[in-house]
């Protein structure tokens, strides 16, 4: 009894961020993997990497059997572990600290040293920071419910592109780098987006008005899917959902007042 107790108030600090508990759990979390990105990208400039190699040692080690620890005690108060294990996030779980471990076995090995970057997998855990931030999941679920409609939106450059591409192929021609459809498609793009190489330039005075046409379209294809995406998140927030987590499915964003999982059906 003192058990399963035990194993449903850590299943609510770990999976759930409702609680003070669950939310200074959460904040430690984030700042041991902001601190492990940051030693990982420290390490990699060669005169810091010299000089505190052995501190980064220390720290990756640290920060590598606490990971650890955490993964272990998640797999221990799910109901399904093997669920939670090949779920998207336990597997960034076991990423985020198995190349520390693999680094044991290989270290030495001449013809092996490629392994050495699998340590760069420790960059994985910039990925679990998103489990903790609820704006990140609005986002997500904003940007499912705008699919339909961010798709249709592109299909529609995609033909102006074409299209466009065509026509400044037939004005410019060859004999000013327009050589091609598809170098002329090329064009479109890097002009619609407003990225400007300056590699192919319209020689003359239609092809330089279409251009310029294109530029402004640009500012208002980048907003379209902006607009579709901002409308959907403010949908989004005004559901209100909790951080509580399905303890069958680990699947999260329930109503407030929800007493059963709406992917699977399970008791909360």
């Amino acid at each position: 009894m003192i058990l399963k107790k035990t194993r449903e108030n850590l299943y609510q600090i770990i999976f759930e961020a409702d609680t003070p508990a669950g939310k200074l759990f959460d904040v430690v979390l984030i700042i041991l993997i902001a601190i492990s990105i940051l030693a990982v990208i420290l390490e990699s400039v060669e005169n810091i990497g010299q000089n505190y190699g052995i501190f980064f040692q220390y720290l990756e080690w640290s920060i590598t059997l606490i990971f650890t620890f955490e993964y272990l005690v998640r797999l221990m108060v799910v109901r399904r572990p093997a669920k939670f294990i090949f779920s998207f996030y336990g597997i960034i779980d076991f990423l985020s600290f198995m190349p520390s471990y693999i680094g044991l076995f290989i270290a030495g090995t001449h013809g092996l040293m490629v392994i050495r970057a699998l340590r760069l997998l420790r960059i994985f855990r910039v990925l679990k920071i998103n489990r903790y931030i609820n704006e990140g999941n609005y986002l997500i679920r904003a940007l499912k419910a705008s699919r339909v409609k961010i798709s249709i939106f592109l299909y529609a450059v995609l033909m102006i592109i074409i299209i466009i591409g065509a026509v400044m192929y037939l004005i410019e021609g060859q004999q000013n780098g327009f050589d091609s459809i598809p170098r002329s498609m090329y064009w479109v793009i890097v002009t619609i987006t407003t990225v400007g190489f300056g590699d192919i330039t319209p020689q003359t005075t239609i092809g330089q008005f279409i251009a310029s046409f294109i530029m402004i379209l640009g500012y208002a294809i980048i907003a379209v899917p902006t607009g579709i995406v901002t409308a959907e998140i403010g949908k989004e927030k005004k559901k209100k959902a909790t951080t509580q987590v399905c303890p069958e499915c680990l699947k999260e964003g329930h109503d407030i007042d929800a007493t059963h999982c709406k992917y699977c059906g399970a008791l909360l």
